[in-house]
């Protein structure tokens, strides 16, 4: 059964914390006005709104196939922000960043997830597989797991890099239509020997209706870069997934093959 899928709360940022100098994004822990921290991704970094709309896509698709991820919240971003910041590259990236950005619920005390420590259940590992499929994830690998462990639970975060596509929209059917190579290099891959079975509660928990809700999460303003309109972009999103769901049991087939060939 599907989870309902979640308002997206608005957090006004008071107190840049730390950066988190991970890539070359730079987010950072920031305190909000409801006293919470958070991870804050901003919109001036590298691939700008892009990779906060792939976050918010994939986060919450995660959500709704019933793993864990932070609480995703959007975060204002004062033009004032971080004024006394010394640091002149981070200076650049807050004012580049006035406005609407992304942030998730900080994990205080969360370890990074190592597979050779922890042995995730194969159900588990095989869903979080079967999503990043589904939402072409290339950045759940050995090197860089984007996962913690917090309070003895996995944790999932950064889907930024998701949903590449969207940097190129010319051919977006056909990469819609593509197996995910990637996933052979997916860090849980050898522990998802159980897809099948995920695509099955995958597929009973995920509709087409359900994409169209987390879809429709994103604001019309990050949607109308560049002068392109908001509307026609934010289908564009939908029928990309709509068809990779439609198409999903071909791609886990491609994973399960890639697997055979690790183990």
């Amino acid at each position: 059964m599907a989870l309902p899928i979640p308002e997206i709360r608005t957090v006004n940022s008071t107190r840049y914390v730390t950066p988190l100098r991970e890539g070359g994004s730079l987010p950072a822990i920031v305190e909000a006005d409801d006293g919470f921290l958070y991870a804050l991704k901003f919109r001036g970094a590298g691939q700008g709104l892009k990779a906060l709309i792939a976050e918010l896509i994939g986060g919450e698709l995660a959500r709704l196939l019933g793993l864990k991820v932070p609480e995703i919240v959007f975060a204002e971003v004062d033009p004032a922000f971080g004024r006394t910041e010394p640091d002149e590259e981070i200076q650049d990236l807050l004012k580049r960043s006035a406005g609407l950005n992304l942030a998730l619920h900080y994990l205080s005390g969360a370890i990074t997830f190592d597979p050779v420590v922890t042995k995730v259940d194969p159900m588990l590992a095989s869903i979080i597989v079967w999503l990043d499929i589904l939402i072409t994830n290339v950045d759940r690998t050995v090197r860089n797991t984007n996962m913690l462990m917090w309070q003895k639970e996995l944790w999932l975060i950064d889907h930024g890099a998701s949903l590449y596509f969207h940097h190129s929209w010319d051919n977006w059917q056909e990469q819609a239509l593509r197996p995910f190579a990637a996933i052979k290099d997916h860090v849980l891959l050898p522990r998802a020997s159980v897809l099948d079975a995920a695509h099955e509660h995958c597929m009973a928990a995920l509709s087409p209706e359900h994409i169209k809700e987390i879809v429709a999460l994103v604001p019309a303003a990050w949607l109308e870069q560049q002068g392109e309109d908001a509307d026609a972009n934010r289908q564009v999103y939908i029928d990309f997934l709509t068809t990779r769901l439609q198409h999903a049991a071909s791609f886990v087939k491609v994973a399960q093959d890639a697997r055979a060939a690790l183990i």
